[in-house]
Order: C-alpha cells, then sequence, then structure tokens
C-alpha cells in the first residue's frame, strides 16, 4: 500500500497557526524571562540574565500581593456563582416541581455573560459611584446607610463588588452546564429513591453530587483558569493599578503593568510562567482531591 502524503496538506494550516500562534509565543516568552528585555528594539538588546527573575519572583511582595487578592476574589466569585448556578439547575430539573419557561430563563441568565466587560465596568463605575451612584441614592432614601459609602475606594468592597460582578456575569454559563450534567442523569434513579422514600437532601448527596462530580470537575477546573487571569475587570475599575491600596492589583494585572507600564518585558514573561505554574498546581490539586475516594476504591478493589 502506498502512502499518500497529499493528506498532509489540508492538516498543513492548522499546524502552520498553531505553531505561530501558540507554541512560538511560548517559546518566546520563556525566551523574554531569562533577559532583562525591555520591550524596546529588537531582541539583540536584551541581555541573558538565567533564572534571575525568577529568584526576583519567588521574593517580590507585589506578586505575593497580587497572588492572594486574585484568590480573594475568584474565591468569592465561584463560590457565590456556583452556589447559584447549582440551586437554580436543581430548581429546574427537580421532577416534582416541573417548572415551566426553562429556554427563556436560560437566555436571561446568560444575558450577562453576552455584555462586553468594558460596558459592564462603565455601569457598575455609574451604579457605584460615590456622591451620584444609583446605589447609594438607593440605600439613603430606605435609610439603610446615613451617608453615601465609597465603594470602590474601599479594599473589602472593592474586591466583594469585583468578585460579585463576575459571578452576576458567569453563573448563567454555569446554570447551563450543570442543568446539561443533571439531565444527563437516568431519572430511574430519582423515580427509585422517590419509591424508597428519599427526601430532596438525600437524593442530592446520594445520587445528584455524585454522578456530577465530572462536570463539577470540570467547572471548578475552568473557574480556577479563568480566575486566575482576571484581569479587565479590574483593570478598568480602578485606575489601572489596582487601586485602592493595591486591593484589585490581580497577578495578570501586576504581569501587565509590569511590561506596558514599567517596560519590563523580562520579569513580566517570568510572571507570566509563575502564573502557569500556579495554574498547574491548582488544577492538579483539584483533580486528586475530587478523585481520591474513587482512586482508592479501584486500588482496593484490584487488590
Amino acid at each position: 500500500m502506498t502512502k499518500d502524503n497529499r493528506a498532509y496538506l489540508f492538516i498543513a494550516p492548522f499546524v502552520i497557526v498553531f505553531l505561530s500562534f501558540n507554541i512560538y509565543p511560548i517559546l518566546l516568552t520563556f525566551y523574554y524571562s531569562v533577559t532583562n528585555y525591555s520591550g524596546m528594539g529588537g531582541l539583540e538588546n536584551a541581555d541573558f540574565i538565567g533564572l534571575d527573575n525568577y529568584r526576583r519572583l519567588i521574593q517580590d511582595d507585589f506578586f505575593f500581593q497580587a497572588f492572594f487578592n486574585t484568590i480573594r476574589i475568584w474565591g468569592l466569585n465561584f463560590g457565590v456563582q456556583i452556589a447559584i448556578a447549582l440551586g437554580l439547575a436543581l430548581l429546574f430539573t427537580d421532577l416534582r416541581l416541573k417548572l415551566k419557561g426553562l429556554n427563556w430563563f436560560r437566555a436571561l441568565f446568560f444575558l450577562p455573560n453576552i455584555i462586553t466587560i468594558a460596558s459592564v465596568a462603565l455601569l457598575f463605575s455609574i451604579l457605584l459611584d460615590w456622591n451620584y451612584g444609583s446605589l447609594n441614592q438607593m440605600l439613603l432614601s430606605l435609610n439603610i446607610i446615613d451617608r453615601p459609602i465609597n465603594w470602590l475606594n474601599n479594599p473589602t468592597y472593592a474586591q466583594s463588588w469585583a468578585a460579585l460582578i463576575g459571578a452576576w456575569m458567569w453563573f448563567g454559563n454555569t446554570f447551563i452546564i450543570l442543568m446539561a450534567g443533571i439531565s444527563g442523569i437516568p431519572k430511574d434513579f430519582y423515580e427509585a429513591a422517590f419509591i424508597d422514600g428519599a427526601n430532596w437532601w438525600q437524593t442530592f448527596t446520594k445520587i445528584t453530587l455524585p454522578q456530577l462530580k465530572p462536570i463539577l470537575l470540570y467547572v471548578f477546573i475552568t473557574s480556577i483558569i479563568g480566575g486566575l487571569q482576571i484581569f479587565d475587570l479590574p483593570m478598568l475599575l480602578t485606575d489601572g493599578r489596582g487601586a485602592p491600596r493595591g486591593s484589585l492589583n490581580t497577578m495578570v494585572l501586576y504581569l501587565y503593568n509590569q511590561g506596558f507600564s514599567f517596560a519590563n518585558f523580562g520579569y513580566s514573561a517570568a510572571i507570566a510562567y509563575g502564573l502557569f505554574l500556579i495554574t498547574i498546581v491548582f488544577s492538579a490539586i483539584t483533580f486528586k482531591t475530587m478523585y481520591r475516594g474513587q482512586v482508592k476504591v479501584k486500588k482496593g478493589g484490584k487488590k
């Protein structure tokens, strides 16, 4: 049988694009990370400095502050997002309730996800404005507060609002994914549980959660990857440097400012690889934690 090399012509466009826009930037970024490249002129102006950028990274207090800022914002974001999305998914898939209008609610919940982040940031900047914001005006009129609150000038409030805005934007996407996962669970499981007298909590913990574990793992890991890369909302809500008092200075915002504000592309490239390593570690820990019980059972079965 003769080998037909013409098949390579069909995959050549993908290979070229993949190497040009994926592999080449990754390798170039690593090269930047071991140099003192400032972004000015060509690469011939960059001196090789070895692992100095990485040594600086593990001693950089500002980077660790950005790391903990990111974790706090993502943690609150994910907690609120998964609670709302899972609660709604359980509500709309409950066989005993049989709620109608699911397609309309899907579109309504997903709507914030398709709004541009610039529009969302502008909207909430107006709503949270200290003097004329709608939120302060409403709270004052209801006598809940006696003076306007500067929401975006307080570190705790600023981080909380960044997290809640992100949760509002993304819970619809999570809701649709969880809905698909719950809908894929055989209804016979629930009907048999109802016949045996199981209550809602028992069916949730014994049927829904175990069957939904792969979907939850996917949602959690994709949320980690997206959450650790949060940049646009803190960038647009503040002065671009992470105000107030660095509370919205996330890892990617810190990376951006090192490269484009301080012309330190070599160090920003090292931050990018540090972020990549952190993402891998968090994803691996999540995967191991969620499947630890299954691995033990399989090992026990082999014995």
